[in-house]
């Protein structure tokens, strides 16, 4: 069972969210919080496989919870409930070790995905939250498109190939399935990645993936 922590101020947000996970079978939550300080007391005693967390609470939000689970917590993934509003917020949550980002909003079936994908130590972005996020960007989406494209660039066709996966939510055992390789080949490849893109972790490589076009939103 993938178990998991739920943080989110809103009763009835929780109460939908734990409806949704509910309908997979192999998802529990164990635990939940109103609050990120509640949500990092309970992440500690708990030690879940996930803590799905909303970013904006009250006292510690979400994004300081996040960093504190991280920290003390590292077996626990991290993975961000966010609104098309909230999408400035990323870059730190990136930084802060967060692995996952899901709309409230969206399909069922894609939080339940993601939680999958994030408890399996890949990275999720919700495909809408990703095209927001890099529309956002604005004037310097096509400046940063174009640096996306020359940093895959130095990688070879099967790391491209790696990339594209990752930045498609599949995990290290789902990749390998799909290429037909061992699950030790495909963490080599990961890690070379992440070290030629110079990113910190496979969220950061999936949106290098969405920008240079590896990966269709």
């Amino acid at each position: 069972m993938i178990r998991v922590l739920l943080a989110d101020d809103e009763a009835m947000i929780r109460a939908g969210v734990r409806a949704i996970l509910g309908a997979g079978e192999d998802i529990e939550v164990v635990a939940e919080a109103g609050d990120g300080r509640a949500a990092v007391a309970l992440a500690q005693a708990h030690r879940p496989d996930v803590a799905l967390l909303d970013i904006r609470m009250p006292g510690l939000d979400g994004l300081a919870a996040g960093e504190e689970i991280v920290r003390t917590v590292p077996g626990t993934a991290v993975a961000m409930l966010t609104t098309f509003s909230e999408d400035a917020y990323v870059a730190r949550a990136l930084s802060g070790g967060a692995t996952g980002f899901l709309l409230k909003s969206g399909d069922p079936h894609e939080l339940i995905a993601g939680v999958r994908a994030v408890a399996g130590g890949a990275a999720f972005l919700s495909p809408k939250v990703a095209r927001h996020v890099i529309d956002g960007y604005g004037a310097q989406r096509t400046v940063r498109g174009a640096d996306a494209r020359a940093r895959t660039a130095v990688l070879t066709p099967r790391e491209r190939e790696v990339l594209g996966l990752v930045g498609e939510g599949l995990s290290n055992p789902e990749i390998a399935a799909r290429l037909h390789l061992v699950e030790g080949t495909v963490k080599a490849y990961v890690s070379a990645v992440l070290d030629r893109l110079g990113v910190k972790n496979r969220v950061q490589a999936a949106i290098v993936a969405y920008e240079a076009g590896l990966v269709r939103l």
